[in-house]
């Protein structure tokens, strides 16, 4: 198998009414908004969804109304994950996988299994899995770190791991991925602000959140990367530099929900245990957006 995700993915926000219930107007001018400016991918149902606060029956709508907007039109990786293998796995088994072309799958949080742990979680999920898998390697949110060693170790025994999601913040961990892995591996960034670095470095691509918002601008930074124009893009990824950080200051998805908020294209509304930014974080974001020339 092949990874189909390359380039600016958006890790899919779900917009909320007042009342708390999906906006599905505001969903769709969303994703047809990404889609006419840059996005090559969307990333579903995960983090930034906030997927937790979803019920089953609002996971599968979602589901159905995001691969229609799309229409086939750019790849979808959904996300199935756990810290139950057993409970993944025929998860995976049960689920309609039509008009989904990956799964992103997280490592276990919580019970922070070990490198071997995690290693026959990945090997249950891929030995049952239709469709390729990015794996999902994010250790301030769940509590343990997938080593490089442990990820090429994946990578190279099975073929239908395509990719990962590195969010571990550790570029040395990221290099040694990208040298080390099987052909067909690739390595998609997990976090905005070391995009940059990582493009440079042989990554193919982001799982963006800051792409909700500002699409045609991220997007512009990573084909510029793709191209060798390294000094255009480096100004654009400084002129983020603020922002990367005002966006997670108090929780994602908060950040760029003030922001499409801004913009006029959706509530300001999240669900609990998750709650809006602090009034001066939106104010300084909209400052930034204000002075931005890009």
């Amino acid at each position: 198998m092949q990874n189909v995700f390359h380039g600016l993915g958006i890790a899919l926000i779900t917009p909320f009414k007042e009342d708390f219930s999906i906006d599905y107007e505001a969903l769709e001018n969303l994703v047809n908004y990404h889609l006419n400016n840059g996005a090559d991918f969307f990333c579903i149902l995960a983090t930034t969804g906030e997927a937790p606060c979803l019920s089953s029956e609002e996971k599968n709508e979602l589901t159905a109304v995001i691969k229609r907007i799309v229409n086939g039109r750019v790849p979808i990786l959904k996300y199935c994950g756990g810290n139950n293998t057993a409970a993944v796995v025929e998860e995976i088994k049960t689920t309609d996988w039509s008009g989904i072309d990956g799964i992103l799958s997280i490592c276990p949080y919580y019970n922070k299994p070990s490198q071997e742990g995690l290693y026959q979680h990945f090997k249950a999920i891929a030995k049952a899995s239709p469709l390729p898998i990015v794996l999902y390697n994010v250790p301030g949110r769940v509590g343990v770190n997938m080593t490089a060693e442990t990820t090429v170790r994946i990578a190279s025994e099975f073929t239908n791991v395509v990719a990962i999601k590195e969010a571990s913040g550790n570029l040395e961990q990221v290099d040694e991925i990208i040298k080390n892995k099987p052909k067909h591996f690739e390595v998609i960034s997990g976090d905005d602000a070391l995009t940059f670095p990582m493009i440079a470095s042989g990554a193919v691509g982001v799982i963006s959140v800051i792409g909700n918002a500002l699409p045609k601008e991220f997007s512009r930074m990573i084909r510029l990367e793709f191209k060798g124009e390294y000094e255009p893009a480096r100004k654009i990824h400084h002129q983020f530099t603020e922002l990367y950080k005002l966006l997670f200051v108090d929780g994602n998805p908060a950040g760029c929900k003030a922001l499409l908020n801004d913009m006029g294209m959706i509530e300001n509304v999240l669900r609990l245990p998750l709650v809006p930014t602090r009034i001066e974080t939106k104010q300084k974001m909209n400052e930034i957006l204000k002075g931005m020339r890009i």
